[in-house]
């Protein structure tokens, strides 16, 4: 029997994929129901605990289109980290596509970041023949709200905040039909089943509702009228004023108790964020990112005037763009509501200091009965709606520094971002440190650092700390396995990380402060080779039990060497000369031979007429190796700043007048290093003595520091036979240093790593740390 084969008929080929990465409350089943619909494939598609997963049938050339599309082609809010296939075996009764339940399980999968409003969003916001108009909840799957309202995985309604309101019908077919973009869009809502605002003005003790069929007019003519209005953002409330409204923003600052601390200020967009500050490429998408953050950025000649007290003294000033739809309706309103979105795009004058509301330095407040009861005497009036914040997550804080992104804040928008490791390992829970406190639990091969949560200065910020790690744990559906914390036993972190290791019998690791600096860096690089670590920053406790903050070191995974410090500098009066840098410039000039200096030179300030004594005997004066210290002392000599009336000041105004005075001077041969590779900078501090122009000084400081910084890390990196060197400390939030010491170690032929995903500041310890715990896993 003669049989032929017709080589010409396609063979069905069937496959499932599974899909990781943040893949859920984005979008992305509806998106591959689309392909496959267009590709004219046959299968299924749901969400379960490790992210997403599907079978897909046809040709094996339009499958593998489907695969490729899948990840370039992603929805904006998605980011697909890993795809798997395995082949099945064919169905040829199968003729649809469907997109099918969630189920439950093993939870390998992350919900994404709160995100601001898409251009889709906006088109119907501001269009008034559209049921949305208006409404300050609008939402779709590629905008709003998400790990700010949710509980548990999987991303279903069930788990967040909306639980509570019941979609409409119209709503609810939008949120069934997988061609729509609000298609399981957890927080889908419209003015008939949604959320809503009030508005309440206080009088005497009590928040007393305002019979009003406009919050938002309202609130607008609040702000307008110079009054200071709470309003409730996505992780918090924030206490708003018109930023051009003098007498406004000094009544925020008084009632606050904030001092000279800089406020940052929102604008509409980047057209008008240019009338304010110099803004590179880069800085205009960063401000412009679905994150929103608030962005540091060069002040422009007029802007100290036009905004001013918002940043005072500073070079540069904190600028964001709305980040939900309530913030895009104020401005609305305050340009007597136009139709269409063209406005959007213009230069707008109005500008809004938006600062977070947290009374005497506790948590943000996200509670509407808070907000009453705490938020009296600061605002005068409260713009709220009643969408639960699960999760408080304040404004995520950025700068560029020489092309680079850099973390000073992270929060809304970018937490829970999973930052990605070199290789597994076990579960590591870090608790961080004192200062800047955040958390961070890793999974397999990747690391979610927490919401920025705070100083653990008091009771309601160490609470806030425990909330973030049983959040963090729960909807990650993760069980640290390891616990690692910082070597300071009197932290409210390390304490918590003690009880926690000894209540579950688990493993405890403790990583000194620095080595958890670098350590970071190292994270977040995916690197895992011994590298020269520089660590400048405040304070850390050393290995000693010394108060380290200028360290050289040579760090290979969870182990590290001291190769060297800074020469010490004593703190007259413990802790209080970290705050007030006349100090730490007396301590420098004693040392310098100059202790009779003291007295006339700071004759102003209490204590002066006392100091050289204290010195001389050693009383309360204990030593410590801060780079951060020395900052101090410098602005101090150079009368910059006497007193800090918040962290980093001194530092900042430094800066500030450096980047004033222009280009850099000629080198001063202002530091020796001697045969133990300690760095000595008070030939540097004695050549500013009798300095008379502040500016002048505070530029000879910073071009001086950095050469002595490169040669010190350039002896060591040639001594060890390393070529890669990290960066750590929050003084690399200094722009002037980090780039014009990383230009100078890269001309030298050395490879420079810097933080950018996380906070090079105290901040990013928690990453560090973890990092530490999982190599001294792998080393066991």
């Amino acid at each position: 029997m003669d049989i032929s084969v017709d080589r010409h008929i396609p063979m069905l080929e069937r496959r499932r994929v599974r899909v990781r990465g943040v893949v859920q409350g984005v979008g992305f089943r509806p998106f591959v129901y689309r392909l496959a619909q267009e590709l004219n494939l046959a299968g299924w598609v749901r969400n379960d605990a490790e992210g997403v997963e599907m079978e897909v049938q046809g040709l094996h050339g339009n499958i593998s289109a489907l695969l490729v599309r899948m990840v370039k082609e992603a929805p904006p809010l998605a980011r697909v980290d890993h795809v798997e296939t395995n082949g099945r075996a064919p169905d040829p009764e199968d003729r649809g596509f469907t997109i099918r339940p969630s189920r439950g399980g093993s939870v390998t999968t992350a919900i994404g970041p709160d995100a601001t409003v898409c251009p889709d969003c906006l088109a119907e916001l501001f269009d008034p023949a559209n049921r949305r108009w208006r409404y300050p909840f609008i939402n779709c799957t590629h905008c709003g709200p998400r790990y700010t309202i949710t509980r548990a995985l999987p991303y279903d309604r069930s788990n967040t905040s909306m639980a509570g309101f019941v979609q409409c019908e119209d709503c609810q077919d939008e949120y069934e039909a997988p061609s729509h973009r609000r298609f399981h869009a957890e927080p889908n809502a419209c003015p008939v089943c949604g959320p809503s605002l009030s508005f309440y003005q206080f009088y005497q003790l009590n928040g007393v509702r305002v019979a009003t069929r406009d919050p938002v007019a309202d609130a607008v003519l609040a702000i307008l009228s110079g009054h200071i209005v709470a309003i409730k953002g996505l992780g918090g409330y924030n206490l708003v004023c018109d930023a051009r409204n003098p007498e406004a923003v000094e009544r925020l600052r008084e009632r606050k108790a904030r001092g000279d601390k800089p406020f940052a200020v929102m604008v509409l967009n980047v057209a008008s964020a240019q009338g304010y500050a110099k803004l590179t490429p880069g800085e205009e998408r960063l401000l412009a990112s679905a994150e929103r953050p608030i962005v540091l950025l060069d002040k422009r000649p007029g802007a100290e005037h036009e905004l001013w007290g918002v940043a005072p003294g500073l070079g540069q000033i904190g600028l964001m763009l709305p980040n939900t739809p309530l913030h895009y309706l104020l401005f609305h309103d305050e340009a007597g509501r136009p139709e269409g979105i063209e406005w959007l795009d213009a230069p707008h004058p109005f500008a809004m200091v938006v600062t977070s509301a947290n009374p005497g330095g506790e948590p943000l407040v996200i509670r509407n009965e808070d907000a009453l009861s705490q938020l009296h005497g600061i605002a005068d009036y409260v713009l709220m709606h009643d969408r639960d914040i699960l999760v408080r997550a304040d404004d995520s804080v950025m700068r560029i520094i020489d092309r680079v992104p850099a973390t000073l804040r992270r929060g809304r928008g970018y937490t829970p971002r999973a930052i990605r490791l070199a290789h597994k390992g076990p579960s590591v829970l870090a608790t961080g440190s004192y200062l800047k406190n955040a958390v961070c639990l890793t999974r397999g091969d990747e690391a979610f650092l927490s919401q920025h949560v705070g100083d653990l200065a008091n009771p309601a910020t160490c609470e806030a700390m425990d909330a973030a790690i049983a959040h963090l744990s729960a909807v990650l559906a993760c069980a640290p396995e390891w616990i690692a914390c910082d070597l300071h036993p009197d932290a409210h972190a390390t304490r918590v990380a003690h009880a926690l290791a000894a209540e579950r019998d688990l493993p405890l690791v403790e990583v000194q402060h620095h080595h958890a600096h670098i350590a970071a860096v190292l994270a977040e690089h995916g690197v895992v080779e011994p590298v020269i670590g520089l660590a400048l920053d405040g304070v850390g406790l050393g290995d000693d039990g010394g108060a380290w903050g200028g360290e050289l070191m040579r760090v290979d995974g969870a182990q590290f060497e001291r190769l060297g410090h800074l020469r010490p500098l004593r703190l007259p009066g413990g802790d209080r000369a970290a705050r007030e840098p006349w100090r730490m410039a007396s301590s420098a000039l004693f040392d310098l031979g100059h202790g009779d200096l003291i007295a006339g030179r700071f004759a102003h300030l209490r204590g002066a007429d006392r100091l050289a004594q204290m010195l001389d005997k050693g009383t309360r004066c204990p030593p410590t190796s801060s780079m951060g210290r020395w900052f101090d002392a410098v602005a101090g000599l150079l009368g910059v700043c006497d007193v800090m009336h918040y962290e980093g000041e001194a530092a900042m105004r430094l800066e500030a007048l450096s980047a004033s005075y222009g280009p850099a001077l000629a080198i001063h041969r202002g530091w020796t290093i001697d045969g133990d590779n300690g760095l000595d900078l008070l030939p540097l501090f004695a050549s500013l003595v009798d300095e008379t122009q502040p500016a002048r000084g505070a530029a000879q400081f910073h071009v001086t520091l950095i050469a002595a910084l490169e040669q010190w890390v350039g002896n060591a990196a040639r001594a060890q036979g390393i070529r890669t060197v990290a960066l750590g400390g929050g003084c690399f939030l200094n722009a002037q240093l980090t780039a014009g010491l990383v230009r100078r170690l890269e001309t030298r032929g050395l490879k420079v790593l810097r933080a950018s995903q996380a906070p090079t500041s105290d901040g990013g310890l928690a990453l560090g740390q973890a990092w530490v715990a999982i190599s001294r896993a792998m080393e066991n």
